[in-house]
């Protein structure tokens, strides 16, 4: 791994300012970002006037996505005037997409790095500063060495997210990732398990494994072999209690994978499985590589080997083709299924992609309609699902003090619901029994049932 620890032993003179866009695999990028801007000298703030380095981390998933990247560094040009020395750097998805585009349309900006270059951000950033020179990194070389950049959790921390693997062979054909991020390249797990270990000694207690598609992790040459196998070693790592993954690919779903939600201890009883429509007329279109009937197929599976597994998912409305009587088959697989909860959007055209040159779009306010009709109805079966664990007792992992109260505490169940409950800040960290008073929409209220466990 790539160690970015001990190296500065005075305090650091300059100030970095970082915004990030986007998925949980952007938070762990920028979590990285920061731990090598701070051995090169440069610290944390939260303060844009005091900053020397201003980094965005950004996201192309969506077209709301780039508008808010640009509106952002609009705020900057100012700053730049006042402080010629100032260095504005732009990573991440955007970056990797425009390259040397964002300069036109933000001349204040200096550097832009891809996906496949953080490592190179200490050097391109010192360059910069010192030439004034407008700075583009955004090749895809085989090797990613920023997998490997290790970072140390923060005092108080109690989950921390681990990369295991990055890009995406899927080739969906509304999705820019695979152009953005390359193609799949697994890290060794035990690699992985050697970060995992070193964080359960820095007292985190969770670990979320990050990836464009986990569960398609392959090993090669070593014990692990595959994402089931690199899950059974985690389990292992001693100090960890808890186990989650995301983002999983249906078509990729194995039996020895579900059979592992039934078996390992740790791992949580909680998947976010994208099925993205109920159609499979769309679901051919978007170049999925399953029917809704094999998606709810192993949906079933999944709840046979773990009763009580929650599942959440992604689903789009509006591809193009897409019919009235198309939607009311997502309608109804959201019925079937009944999802413990749902993210939800009405899809966006994204450039270079394959759906950005189908025909037959269907309407924006038709678009809203739709997502306005599937969004009430899984509220609706989120609040039943949440209500069922009203009088319950729940393992809860203590993250933090609330954000509602601050004689109140926040926690997550193994399920993946946030608890509210009053408690000592000293309970963070560890895990204690919930007993579920109320159910909301999107959280459950409780009270410390007795038994607390380090």
């Amino acid at each position: 791994m790539i160690n970015t620890l001990g190296q500065l032993d005075q305090l650091s003179s300059k100030y970095l300012y970082i915004h990030t866009f986007g998925c949980q695999m952007n938070d762990r990028e920028s979590e990285q970002m920061i731990a090598l801007m701070s051995a090169a000298g440069y610290e944390r703030t939260s303060r844009l006037q005091k900053a020397d380095l201003i980094i965005l981390n950004t996201c192309s998933i969506r077209q709301k996505a780039d508008q808010k990247v640009y509106s952002e560094l609009g705020r900057f040009r100012e700053l730049k005037e006042a402080n010629p020395e100032l260095v504005i750097a732009v990573g991440g998805c955007l970056a990797q997409q425009r390259g040397h585009e964002i300069f036109k349309k933000a001349p204040q900006v200096d550097v832009v790095f891809g996906t496949r270059n953080i490592h190179r951000l200490p050097e391109l950033v010192a360059e910069a500063a010192k030439t004034g020179a407008k700075l583009v990194a955004t090749s895809l070389p085989e090797r990613i060495e920023s997998l490997s950049i290790a970072t140390v959790p923060p005092p108080g921390r109690v989950g921390a997210y681990v990369t295991i693997m990055q890009g995406c062979n899927n080739f969906c054909s509304y999705c820019v990732v695979p152009n953005l991020r390359g193609r799949e390249i697994s890290r060794p797990a035990g690699e992985i398990v050697s970060e995992i270990r070193a964080l359960a000694a820095n007292g985190i207690r969770e670990v979320t494994l990050l990836g464009q598609n986990v569960n398609s992790y392959e090993a090669k040459d070593e014990a692990a072999g595959d994402f089931a196998g690199l899950l059974q070693e985690i389990d292992g790592v001693e100090g960890v209690e808890r186990i989650r993954f995301t983002t999983s690919h249906p078509k990729d779903l194995s039996e020895r994978l579900i059979d592992s939600f039934g078996r390992l201890t740790k791992l949580c009883e909680h998947i976010h499985l994208p099925v993205q429509s109920g159609s499979d007329f769309v679901l051919r279109g978007m170049n999925r590589n399953y029917t809704a009937e094999i998606y709810a197929t192993k949906v079933a599976a999944l709840r046979r080997a773990c009763p009580g597994i929650s599942v959440t998912s992604d689903m789009i409305v509006g591809f193009p083709g897409e019919s009235d009587e198309d939607f009311q088959k997502t309608i109804d697989l959201m019925e079937k299924i009944r999802f413990d909860n749902l993210f939800s959007f009405a899809y966006s055209e994204r450039e270079g992609t394959k759906a950005a040159t189908f025909k037959d779009r269907v309407p924006e306010v038709v678009k809203r309609e739709r997502l306005r009709t599937l969004q009430s109805l899984q509220e609706a079966h989120t609040l039943e699902k949440n209500k069922r664990f009203e009088g319950k007792v729940e393992e809860v992992l203590v993250e933090a003090a609330s954000k509602k109260s601050s004689a109140d505490l926040m926690g997550r169940t193994r399920t993946n619901r946030i608890v509210n409950f009053t408690g000592d800040g000293r309970l963070t960290g560890k895990t204690v029994s919930v007993r579920i008073k109320e159910a909301f929409l999107h959280s459950l209220r409780g009270e410390i049932d007795g038994v607390t466990a380090c």
